[in-house]
């Protein structure tokens, strides 16, 4: 295995600090990035003139022709600088003037985070508007609203639908934010002091997609707060799944019955031939638990470091690469199972119009009389057995903004549409 840093030593790295040390087998997952950055560093270089036209070009070219294999390497930068010099000769040796694997490595994340953020978001939109579809569909289907866990007061299947649209919209105004913070270039800072070469880093920058280059050295090699952000983000956003996934799995219980999953996003047992397992929904929670730890464990990697790089940062990778394919196969699956729901309507109306959801609408009747509020609690909580009110009657007294209102819930859905489109 041939290095980048072998000059001072007097034997190569041995199998124990290579075990150790090397990344390759998990941080090649940043190969696209690496050569994206690469070619751009490469131009750069050839505008500053520290390489000529002819030069630029072979390398350019070479770049695009590596194809990611299998191989002893330390790292995804140490593989790429291998393929050019076996193609280029010394000539590959070239393209590292006056760049550091520190700033690369920052880049190629940077550049690799972009594009999960924006993935996440996407996802996260395409299931909020198969909420939002349901809502629409669902806008009058009372059920039962709960706090505790006990039948509180009811309100529509649309209006929980839209409560989880919040949340979800949330979560992708967070991934915007953190987007546009981590929207900086550090390649040009070298190790850690800057370049000697006389690139333009606005340019680069910009070459690469950036908004800007960051604005000091020392801090853009050693920068993940974007990779702590959409570790944050996305542990939120898993946690805002779970607690949908909770409400799932109790919806479509046997004891409640409000809806069924669809056959093609449920399991069965291997024991029971007459289970339909809400596995979906349970690995849910399980992956919302596990990016909790994911999330925790980076902020830990990151507390003690001093200024610049330090080679605990190796570590900051799979993390990020373990949430990513996370997101990427359980969003759609929820957004499949969401859209695939089968309610039981007559079921979810008839717990809706228990006397006990409608007890709080009864003490409003009162007060609305001019009865104290205080006085209409006491009077309906010694006679509950005798309340008569109606369930949509309930409904549509709670006519404000953000009501569960069945008028209000359609036009909140339909709204929230038109904003996901």
């Amino acid at each position: 295995m041939t290095t980048m840093w072998g000059g001072r030593f007097a034997e190569g790295p041995s199998a124990l600090l290579r075990a150790l040390n090397d990344s390759f087998a998990f941080d090649r997952e940043l190969f696209v990035e690496d050569v994206q950055g690469s070619i751009a560093w490469a131009q750069e270089l050839g505008a500053s003139g520290v390489l000529s036209r002819e030069e630029t070009l072979a390398l350019i070219e070479a770049l695009r022709g590596i194809s990611l294999v299998e191989g002893e390497h330390e790292d995804v930068h140490s593989f790429v600088e291998s393929a050019l010099r076996a193609s280029l000769g010394s000539l590959g040796g070239k393209l590292h003037t006056g760049r550091s694997r520190n700033d690369q490595v920052a880049t190629d994340l940077k550049l690799w985070l972009k594009k999960a953020a924006s993935d996440a978001i996407s996802l996260t939109s395409s299931l909020a508007r198969a909420l939002a579809e349901k809502a629409v569909a669902e806008a009058s289907t009372p059920m039962p609203g709960y706090t505790h866990l006990k039948q509180a007061e009811p309100v529509t299947f649309g209006h929980w639908c839209l409560a989880y649209v919040e949340m979800l919209r949330r979560d992708m105004s967070r991934l915007r934010s953190a987007l546009d913070r981590g929207d900086e270039c550090p390649l040009g800072s070298g190790a850690l002091a800057g370049t000697p070469v006389s690139i333009d880093r606005a340019r680069l920058a910009k070459s690469l997609g950036f908004a800007r280059p960051t604005a000091n050295s020392l801090d853009a090699v050693s920068d993940r707060d974007f990779a702590a952000e959409y570790l944050f983000a996305t542990s939120l956003l898993l946690t805002h799944l779970s607690r949908l996934a909770e409400d799932l799995i109790f919806f479509t219980s046997d004891e409640v019955g409000y809806a069924e999953l669809p056959d093609s996003l449920a399991t069965g047992s291997s024991r029971m031939p007459q289970k339909k397992n809400p596995d979906v929904l349970e690995l849910t929670r399980g992956h919302a638990a596990r990016s909790l730890g994911e999330l925790t464990g980076f902020l830990a990697l990151l507390k003690g470091l001093p200024l610049a790089y330090n080679k605990d940062l190796q570590l900051d990778k799979e993390p990020l690469f373990r949430t990513r394919a996370t997101i990427a196969v359980l969003l759609p699956a929820l957004t499949a199972l969401v859209a695939g729901l089968v309610l039981n309507r007559d079921r979810m109306r008839a717990a809706a119009e228990s006397p006990l959801l409608l007890a709080t609408d009864a003490a409003d009747a009162l007060a609305a009389t001019g009865i104290p509020f205080r006085e209409a609690h006491e009077r309906v909580g010694k006679s509950l057995d005798s309340i008569s009110s109606d369930v949509m009657t309930a409904l549509n007294r709670k006519n404000v903004c953000g009501g569960t209102n069945p008028d209000r819930v359609l036009a909140a859905a339909k709204k929230a549409l038109e904003v996901l489109q």
